[in-house]
């Protein structure tokens, strides 16, 4: 007999579905991003930048999104609005591939501020084996200089009170 949900569960697997839906999209655009444009250019086809943007919020219904707060409702619905700002860019615009490519930089960038948003209200997705999905970039951190590091490790000087 399969398990029946708790009530008190519902709102962490709706947060999780769509944390899951939105860090896909954010991949797939980051991976495709160069590809993209070229593809549109040679091909004269808005699939390239259409498709990266497919979301399965979709077939989210209220009766899901009922089930989270007010405040992470309009979280959602923000960067679902970014996000359909893309896809009707894309749909409909008339410009060309060099301004096409310009113009979704200022719309990713939106993006980005509203899934940063999204993931600080709804917590990162978790994956099938349990963990926590975190979006970073590596940064190497060069090994600070010889005169740097003896700098750091002198102490510092008291100067007494007569100024000397």
């Amino acid at each position: 007999m399969a398990r029946r949900k708790k009530p008190d569960e519902m709102p962490a697997r709706v947060r999780n579905l769509i944390a899951l839906d939105a860090a896909l999209i954010m991949r797939r655009l980051e991976a495709r991003r160069e590809e993209m444009f070229m593809l549109f250019s040679r091909l004269r086809s808005r699939e390239p930048m259409l498709s990266p943007i497919a979301t399965r919020f979709n077939s989210a219904t209220f009766h899901d999104l009922v089930h989270l707060p007010e405040k992470e409702q309009a979280v959602v619905h923000a960067f679902h609005e970014r996000l359909d700002e893309m896809r009707w860019y894309f749909t409909y615009t008339e410009d060309m591939p060099s301004t096409v490519q310009q113009t979704f930089v200022a719309l990713y960038r939106r993006l980005e501020d509203a899934y940063r948003v999204l993931v600080v209200a709804l917590g990162p997705p978790v994956t099938p084996d349990g963990a926590v999905v975190v979006e970073a970039q590596p940064v190497r951190v060069e090994p600070p200089s010889d005169e740097v590091t003896l700098a750091r490790a002198k102490p510092a000087r008291k100067r007494s009170a007569s100024g000397g």
